[in-house]
């Protein structure tokens, strides 16, 4: 019987697993560094790709480290990333008015009034909110 071939990783998991090790660390790391990270079950080479094509995107930042390159992640964590594809996004269209109505109307209730706290338009207009600490800015 032929052997089937293997199953593709879902769209992005490679990338959201080498930023999970980027942020784990408390210093830049190579794409050996990230390697050794993950376990070992990546290839060297693979893991350079991810870094470059992360560095493309502006998601991380890097430096030299002798031969090769040391990574830093530009956004702190995975609702940063969101939030940078979500800015991503709407920077690609002209219509920006058009974009955001549509965005803002497929909200929940609770996103809308989440988000209209956040733009300070909160209960009294007390002004906006810090998103971390739930507390005023």
């Amino acid at each position: 019987m032929p052997e089937l071939p293997a199953a593709r990783r879902p769209s992005g998991e490679l990338e959201a697993q080498v930023l999970a090790a980027l942020w784990a660390a408390d210093q830049p790391l190579t794409p050996q560094d990230v390697q050794l990270a993950l376990g070992g079950e990546l290839a060297r080479t693979t893991i350079a790709t991810i870094l470059a094509r992360l560095h493309d995107k502006g998601t991380v930042e890097r430096t030299r480290a002798g031969r090769a390159y040391a990574y830093t992640p530009t956004v702190q964590d995975p609702a940063g990333l969101a939030a940078r594809r979500m800015r991503t996004e709407l920077d690609r269209e002209q219509d920006r008015s058009t974009v955001l109505a549509r965005f803002v109307s497929d909200l929940s209730d609770d996103d809308e009034r989440l988000l209209r706290e956040l733009l300070g338009d909160g209960p009294a207009g007390e002004g906006p909110t810090d998103p971390v600490s739930g507390g005023r800015a």
